[in-house]
């Protein structure tokens, strides 16, 4: 049997496959990490009639810039300052801004009252991003009350995750858009009009109430608008997660994103630039001490979330604490924290003993063991945790959306808020602390053969898992 015409057709459709990559890659100015890029080129080399159409679909990663923006450099920012605030200017985010009457919720019963004192308190308008919205009590209790808003002549508005709304068994929508409800799906995967941005997931979760208003109040963190997130379900525990609210012209911040992400969800092409935010109060040393949010994901130039954690990483003196449901962190990001520990560090990782996602507990086993050999605590909570969050000394506490996972740190549309005064940051810390009391230490073993060959397969589509 002749083998020389296939293979000439699939020699052919490899350069074709690797062509469209290279090309797209430049003009849109895709900047990827080195295992996403090897992991594509892989997968045009064994399938390229699969990885073609798919990269297609999926392989857009950061969202074109105009011309005009290609390659300035933001200000200097005046006066030094922390760390932290330098970084965070130079990510291209706004500065710190005021914040008032800070709730960190104890658990979820506290969160469920705070996100029902801040939908039933709105007088003007009521604005929800959220990934999953759950065909469930929760999310029929958020339903019937933003329903009622509406009727009430207050302005309505839903952005739900394409993606999300189908994990969470289609909430019926319909009561909100009888009310009035402006409902719109971030990305649907099945009918995008995003030609090549199906992959796009937008993770950020807040609820906004009367912004720009002096009761502005912003409610967000890591909880979905579903059951398990807050109370749980008969025969089901509530998963522990991290959630705050808040009010101040933070507020105004969060505003301005959920404006850009709702005209993006709608195609629209021009989103007015958003409003100015005044900086928040001097602390003793002369610098601000507000909070910040930072946004991340493909609308961003940066990386920001992960830069930010990789100079933390560099610059922290003491401390490290960090939660996160699934860490499927990229060599760069272990390294800074074995480095830390090493110097001295105390780095502390908090993770589920066993998540909901199983794929993401089969990634982590890699990157756990070298953190543990480099003196990091592994910390295995034994229920559920869903939580977000980084303590970096008494300098930073970052809360919000992000995974210390590829898809968060890379793909997804994330946001973290930004606490840089240390009586606050203290308090996160304590949040960390209780978290952590019942959580067993990790104890590790060299994996075996299959174990060893899993993660690795695991490893190489966890770019886009």
């Amino acid at each position: 049997m002749d083998l020389t015409l296939p293979l000439t057709l699939h020699g052919l459709a490899v350069a074709l496959g690797l062509l469209v990559y290279v090309v797209a890659a430049h003009l849109l100015e895709q900047r990827r990490h080195p295992t996403a890029a090897i992991a594509w080129v892989l997968f045009f080399v064994l399938l390229p009639y699969a990885a073609l159409p798919l990269f297609l679909a999926f392989g857009s990663r950061k969202l074109a810039r105009p011309r005009s923006a290609r390659g300035q450099r933001l200000p200097a920012a005046g006066g030094g300052g922390p760390w932290a605030l330098r970084t965070i200017h130079a990510l291209g985010q706004a500065a710190p801004a005021r914040y008032e009457s800070l709730q960190i919720h104890a658990g979820g019963a506290q969160a469920l009252a705070a996100l029902w004192r801040t939908i039933d308190g709105a007088r003007d308008s009521i604005d929800v991003c959220t990934f999953i919205l759950g065909a469930d009590a929760v999310g029929h209790a958020v339903i019937e009350r933003l329903a009622a808003k509406a009727r009430a002549g207050v302005r309505v508005r839903l952005l739900l995750d394409g993606l999300g709304s189908l994990m969470a068994g289609r909430p019926r929508l319909a009561p909100l858009t009888d009310a009035g409800v402006r409902v719109t799906l971030f990305v649907p995967p099945l009918h995008s009009p995003l030609k090549g941005r199906t992959n796009l997931r937008n993770h950020r979760k807040m609820v906004l109430a009367d912004a720009g208003s002096p009761q502005q109040r912003l409610w967000s963190g890591g909880r979905n608008l579903a059951s398990e997130y807050f109370e749980g379900e008969p025969g089901k525990a509530a998963w522990h997660d991290l959630s705050f609210d808040l009010g101040g012209t933070l507020v105004q911040q969060a505003a301005a994103l959920f404006e850009r992400d709702w005209a993006f969800a709608g195609t629209e092409r021009t989103v007015p630039p958003p409003p100015p935010v005044p900086p928040g109060p001097p602390g003793p040393d002369g610098h601000e001490h507000g909070a910040q949010l930072v946004a991340s994901g493909p609308d961003q130039v940066d990386d920001t979330v992960y830069a930010l954690l990789l100079t933390a990483a560099y610059q922290a003196r003491q401390r490290i604490a960090l939660a996160t449901p699934y860490f499927v962190p990229d060599a760069a990001l272990v390294m800074a924290l074995a480095l830390a520990a090493r110097r001295g560090v105390t780095v502390d990782l908090l993770l589920p003993a066993k998540s909901n996602h199983r794929l993401s507990d089969i990634a982590r086993g890699r990157a756990l063991r070298a953190l543990d050999q480099a003196g990091v605590r592994v910390w295995l909570a034994p229920r559920m945790l869903h939580a977000k969050l980084a303590v970096i000394d008494d300098e930073l506490a970052l809360a919000g959306s992000a995974n210390l996972d590829s898809r968060s740190l890379f793909l997804n549309y994330e946001m973290m808020a930004a606490f840089h005064d240390p009586a606050v940051v203290r308090r996160f810390g304590d949040w960390f602390d209780r978290e952590r009391a019942d959580a067993a230490a990790l104890q590790t073993r060299p994996p075996g053969f299959g174990r060893d060959l899993a993660e690795g397969l695991v490893l190489w589509v966890g770019f886009q898992l």
